[in-house]
């Protein structure tokens, strides 16, 4: 049985899924580095420093002690990417489930992060929670759904019957690498759809920058065992849309302030939380070439990030690419 929930990460997403444990008043350990955010969950029910105006459930309860999660019978994971086998690394306790809330790939060893899990914590099961959702809207109690992929039905049953709300509703799927592999390359176009808000392209451009991305995710989605129709569900085609068309996402805003001619560095330094995309773009890139697959936003986006090109020289070139048949 998972009744008590941990979840390891207090920016504003590690705080929303927080608030979905906690629906109904069911205890959950929220564990953040921050002590202020820490100070601020427990004495005012609001994480006032990444989710200010939220009101949280008291059953939230906030730690800076990674052992007082140690009771807890599943924990949702929500550390940045390039931090993730460090923490696992670090935590205490039985084989306990681990739902993988981050998005992105390991820039040391180019893995998805179910790989990365499964080599710190190896006797624990992973579960993969992905899909089109913004961090305020979940923690406000808006309408939402995810995909929630396990390779265990029935350990995936009992973590949708935990986690599911009239609000929240997730889907279960056993594709653990498609699942992810969405959540991670969306956040890299999303950059691109941002530059092409910021540089006013248009919403033509925006629309055919989508779909041409979504056929670069399914190619590297196919390569790496995902399934296509993963691909083109909620934790793919469905965030993927989600981030390519709102300043509420850290990479889309990241890609407009490119567009508007800003630098990587200086926009990147303005920011308190990670636009996961600009540490995924170079490892994707590099993933991409070792298996073949062309995916020429993706390296459209990391010679930006790298200020190898201006963004009129990255949308010339990718509009001088030779035509082709549209499947390809």
């Amino acid at each position: 049985m998972i009744e008590k929930l941990g979840v390891i990460g207090g920016g504003a997403w590690g705080t929303a899924l927080a608030q979905v444990a906690a629906d109904g008043g069911r205890a959950t350990w929220l564990w953040a580095r921050e002590p202020e955010v820490v100070a601020s969950v427990n004495q005012t029910h609001e994480n006032a420093l990444f989710l200010p105006g939220i009101a949280l459930d008291p059953a939230i309860r906030a730690t800076g002690d990674l052992g007082d999660l140690e009771a807890c019978d599943a924990l949702l994971v929500v550390t940045p990417a390039q931090h993730m086998r460090a923490v696992l690394g670090g935590l205490g306790g039985s084989a306990r489930p681990l739902i993988l809330c981050s998005k992105g790939m390991e820039e040391a060893t180019t893995r998805l992060l179910h790989d990365v899990a499964r080599e710190a914590r190896p006797d624990s099961p992973v579960a993969i929670l992905s899909g089109p959702t913004f961090a305020h809207e979940v923690a406000a109690r808006l309408p939402a759904a995810v995909t929630l992929a396990v390779e265990d039905q029935a350990l995936g049953e009992t973590l949708v019957a935990r986690l599911a709300r009239p609000w929240f509703r997730p889907y279960l799927s056993s594709d653990v690498t498609g699942a992810e592999i969405g959540g991670a390359v969306k956040n890299v176009l999303a950059i691109a759809c941002g530059v092409v808000e910021g540089r006013g392209l248009g919403q033509n451009a925006r629309a055919a920058l989508i779909s041409r991305g979504f056929a670069e995710m399914t190619r590297f989605g196919l390569a790496l065992g995902g399934r296509a129709e993963t691909l083109a569900g909620l934790s793919g085609l469905g965030d993927l849309v989600l981030t390519c068309s709102s300043t509420s996402s850290r990479n889309f805003s990241l890609g407009k302030g490119l567009g508007e001619g800003r630098s990587a560095a200086e926009l990147l330094a303005d920011r308190r939380t990670v636009a996961e995309g600009a540490f995924t773009a170079p490892v994707l890139k590099r993933a991409a070439a070792e298996r073949g697959v062309d995916m020429p936003i993706v390296s459209a986006v990391c010679a930006l990030l790298a200020g190898e090109a201006s963004v009129d020289q990255v949308v010339e070139a990718l509009l001088a690419r030779p035509l082709r048949n549209e499947g390809g």
